[in-house]
This record gives C-alpha cells, structure tokens and sequence, in this order.
C-alpha cells in the first residue's frame, strides 16, 4: 500500500528502488517478477500484517521464517497438505532471514506467516492456521516468497503488527493501529540493514 511505502522510503539506500504492489498475491507477484527482470537482486518484502500469538504486541516487527498460502487447497484432488502448491514438497517457503528477533531481542520460534486473499474478522480460519503453525498473517508475503523461489532471488519478510486475534475487531484494531506499526516497521528497517553489497527492492 501507499502508506506501507512511505514508511519504507527513508530506509531506502543508494541504488534500492521501491515497488507499490498494491493488496493482494496477484499484485505482489507481479510487482516481484517486475523487480526480478528490471534487474533486482534481492527482493524485500516490507509492510503490516495480524499476529495470532497471544503474546504479541502493537507494532512487534518480525522477520518472516517460513510463509505459506493458507487459502491454496487441493486437498481434495490429491491429497496434498493445505497450502502445498502441487509442484512442490512442503506447504512452506522457507526464507533466510538476516534477522528474525522480537521487541526483547531474542529470535522466535514462530514468525511463520500465512498469506491469504482476504482480510478476515472472525474466527473461521483460526483452526487451519494453528494447524500450520501459522503467527503472523497478510495478504502478499508467500506469494512474494513463491516469485523468489522460481527465480532463485533471496528474499525476505519484514512484518510490522497492526492487530492481534483475541482483542477486539481486527479491523478496528488495523485502524487504530495502523501508524504506530508503520512507525515501528521504519524504525526497524533503518536499524537492520545487512552489510551485503546488493539492491535492495520492496
């Protein structure tokens, strides 16, 4: 989104360019495959999402361990797990994150994302999502994930949290809470830059 990237630009360095997707896996699939063949060498992928672990808190920025396309199922064709695109072994898009801590310093057992296409309210999709481990959700990162896999580009994850499930509506949440994370999500990517010599793209 347009506020996503304006938290994003002063963290921006000399040579990085910055891509506006806009919601979804679709468009940030084609953003990504647009930043690969414009000549990206590793794709960052940069915004807000909802936390599912009780103990997190607004604005808890996380690097993404492992993503995965909850809303993809072909469970009932062949069998295979929720989520698990058919060419492939494991539901997961394993990333190598740099870093992956939370607010303490410390590297969590979650930061496993699920990426859906749809922002939801309820409870539905609360028991597939513990199901596959999932602590983090957005509606871009494992599609983003599947675009650097194909391509064999690096690729990372860095989520800010707007909502938690269990307090309140998640979208009054996302509302209210939308610029404190913003504001994190700044903050951390100025502060956790690697030293590799690439272009960075979001």
């Amino acid at each position: 989104m347009a506020s996503e990237a304006k938290a994003v630009y002063p963290a921006l360095r000399e040579g990085d360019r910055l891509y506006i997707s806009g919601i979804g896996k679709v468009n940030a699939a084609m953003a990504t495959q647009k930043a690969i063949d414009e000549g990206a060498t590793e794709i960052v992928n940069a915004g807000v999402c909802g936390g599912f672990d009780p103990s997190m808190e607004i604005g808890d920025v996380f690097e993404v361990v492992r993503a995965v396309q909850y809303d993809f199922d072909l469970s009932d064709l062949n069998h295979t797990p929720v989520g698990q695109l058919d060419e492939r072994e494991s539901p997961y898009f394993c990333l190598e994150t740099p870093v992956a801590e939370g607010r303490d310093g410390t590297v969590p057992d979650g930061a496993v994302l699920g990426t859906g296409d749809h922002f939801r309210n309820g409870d539905a999709d609360l028991p597939l999502l513990r199901s596959l481990g999932v602590t983090l959700r957005d509606m871009e990162g494992a599609a983003v994930a599947q675009v650097c896999e194909k391509n064999h580009i690096p690729c990372r994850l860095v989520k800010s949290v707007t909502n938690v499930q269990g307090r309140g509506s998640m979208t009054g949440q996302y509302a209210d809470n939308l610029a404190k994370a913003l504001g994190t999500l700044t903050n951390y990517l100025m502060n956790h830059e690697t030293d590799r010599d690439v272009r960075k793209d979001v």
